[in-house]
């Protein structure tokens, strides 16, 4: 069985609650993304991962908090943390929103994507002007991909709040990668992070790595189907 460092002891119940959440977040995610999109079914298991997801950020943003400076690599799950909340959230609200309307919360969203870009750009620097390259036991190159993702995320925000909303395929487009991408943040982090804690004949099994991965290709599935296909007009007059 695997044993926690002494100094994670005192949190073990929060860490409980986050992997708890995380496990809820994959099968609710990997039901959500099987099913017939806009069903009952599909917007159950919806809200059910979008909840996972926040409170196992949440935990793990308090957890990376409080361990900061006494294990290695939380640095990068704080800001990881608040990017899972906002990916679910602003996937969430694109359909809850009227299509071509938007309000206070696509203003504000931006801005906290820019806290976390910028916040991934000074560990990159820290990381850089180091001796060793690296910052809390990441290189460089990883704090600057993160905060390139998050840029990218809030120039995609800036784009529909100028547009003063968004509609048809490309709403739909937004939602789907973004809960895929959310998804992947637990699949990737519990399939292909957390091996260390699996038995020793699981570890580097490639089916946790297909596990891992296999919110990507779904992604890419489901952007392709309603980007390239009439599935989005079919689906709407099924419905």
């Amino acid at each position: 069985m695997h044993a926690f460092p002494p100094v994670v002891t005192p949190y073990l119940p929060l860490i409980y609650v986050h992997i708890s959440a995380g496990v809820v977040a994959i099968f609710a995610g990997a039901v959500a993304v099987t099913v017939k999109k806009g069903g009952r079914v599909h917007r159950l298991f919806g809200i059910v991962f979008v909840l996972a997801m926040v409170v196992l950020a949440v935990m793990a943003t308090y957890l990376a908090i409080s361990l900061l400076g006494k294990l290695h690599g939380q640095s990068g799950n704080i800001a990881a943390g608040a990017l899972v909340p906002y990916l679910v959230a602003t996937a969430w609200m694109t359909v809850r929103r009227r299509p071509g309307t938007i309000g206070l919360f696509e203003k504000v969203a931006p801005v906290v994507v820019l806290g976390v870009a910028a916040t991934f750009l000074f560990w990159g620097v820290r990381a850089t002007m180091s001796p060793r390259g690296s910052f809390d036991g990441y290189g460089a190159v990883f704090y600057y991909v993160f905060s390139g993702l998050a840029l990218f995320f809030a120039a995609l925000d800036l784009k529909v709040i100028l547009q003063g909303g968004i509609s048809g395929a490309p709403r739909i487009l937004r939602h789907l990668w973004r809960m895929c991408f959310a998804f992947f943040f637990a699949t990737g982090s519990f399939f292909i992070g957390q091996q260390k804690v699996m038995p020793v004949w699981m570890q580097g099994a490639w089916y946790l790595f297909v596990l891992g991965l296999a919110p990507l290709a779904l992604m890419i599935f489901w952007l392709i189907r309603v980007r390239f296909t009439n599935w989005l007009k079919r689906d709407a007059v099924a419905t």
